[in-house]
């Protein structure tokens, strides 16, 4: 298995990933493993000597990057040679069996969309992320900002990629959907969630509940909540922020509050896209990035996307 990453991906790489890596080797070693990584060559060899892992990445050089504010389709027609795009080769020509970056969440959409591409039969490939629950389990929310305008039809296959998830990487054997809305009833909600309530009711790839509210996040009602990317962003960078508030006081010890610290989970896959591609947070540590490895490396053994594909392949 050969996982490459981005090295120049995020607010503190290069430095970061491949402390990260060199984490990873020290911590969580696989001997069917390896990584390459994909950045700046004089840039990166310094640090690869200085945390002691310069025999066990294999480098490709690319000197562009494509910045958090750049417009993606515009970086990758100017920047052809930058990280994201030489990792998303590496991943088309089967020469990686995963992708993984931290770097601009627009560019490695549109990488996986054009370089790899959806499932047959996904309308929208989306991106969920972990949620912690009070009696320990974990669930997942999406989509979380890939796709801020939905139908009723997008929501109702986010049900069916959530499910597959949670089954496959959280080992939840029945998963229980839940659609997030303003209140219980069935008759609740705008026109979106009232329609795509009519269609998750009716899946039968799914164990549908109903609607849930935003009190029912973090408690054993629901393992995968399915909204728009409006909604679940909004979600995702309130639970950062209340978690940031707090960090420093005796309430981040707490064993359920600690579970909201992002690096723990390092990277999310693309629901949906024919490999594994995944999406690191843009401040990821360390940490953050050694949990990117082993979370990719999940992903692949799996067989993820293959599961994913199989479920809409029956559709």
């Amino acid at each position: 298995m050969k996982i490459a990453i981005d090295l120049m991906g995020g607010d503190l790489a290069p430095e970061m990933a491949v402390k990260g890596i060199a984490l990873y080797f020290s911590k969580a070693p696989q001997k069917d493993v390896s990584i390459i990584g994909i950045g700046n060559e004089g840039v990166i060899r310094p640090l690869l000597e200085r945390y002691n892992i310069k025999d066990k990445i294999a480098l490709v050089h690319t000197d562009e990057v494509i910045g958090y504010n750049e417009h993606p389709t515009k970086a990758f027609k100017e920047k052809p040679k930058n990280s994201i795009s030489v990792g998303f080769h590496l991943l088309a020509e089967g020469k990686a069996s995963a992708f993984v970056s931290a770097g601009n969440t627009g560019a490695m959409l549109v990488g996986a969309m054009f370089s790899i591409k959806s499932i047959e039969g996904i309308l929208r490939p989306a991106i969920a992320t972990v949620c912690p629950k009070k009696d320990g389990s974990t669930g997942i929310i999406l989509d979380v900002g890939l796709n801020v305008d939905c139908k009723p039809e997008y929501l109702n296959q986010f049900a069916i990629l959530g499910t597959a998830y949670a089954q496959t990487i959280l080992d939840i054997a029945n998963p229980v959907v839940g659609l997030l809305n303003v209140g219980e009833e069935e008759g609740k909600g705008d026109k979106l969630t009232k329609e795509a309530y009519s269609l998750l009711k009716e899946n039968k790839h799914i164990n549908f509940l109903g609607n849930i509210e935003g009190r029912d996040l973090f408690v054993k009602k629901a393992d995968v909540i399915v909204c728009d990317g409006f909604i679940g962003n909004v979600v995702l960078k309130m639970g950062e922020h209340i978690y940031d508030i707090f960090a420093d006081t005796n309430i981040s010890e707490n064993s359920f509050f600690k579970r909201f610290q992002y690096q723990n989970y390092g990277a999310m896959p693309i629901l949906g896209v024919q490999k594994p591609v995944l999406i690191g947070h843009g401040i990821s540590n360390d940490i953050a990035f050694m949990n990117m490895v082993i979370t990719a490396q999940k992903v692949v053994e799996s067989n993820l996307c293959t599961k994913i594909n199989d479920l809409f392949a029956k559709k």
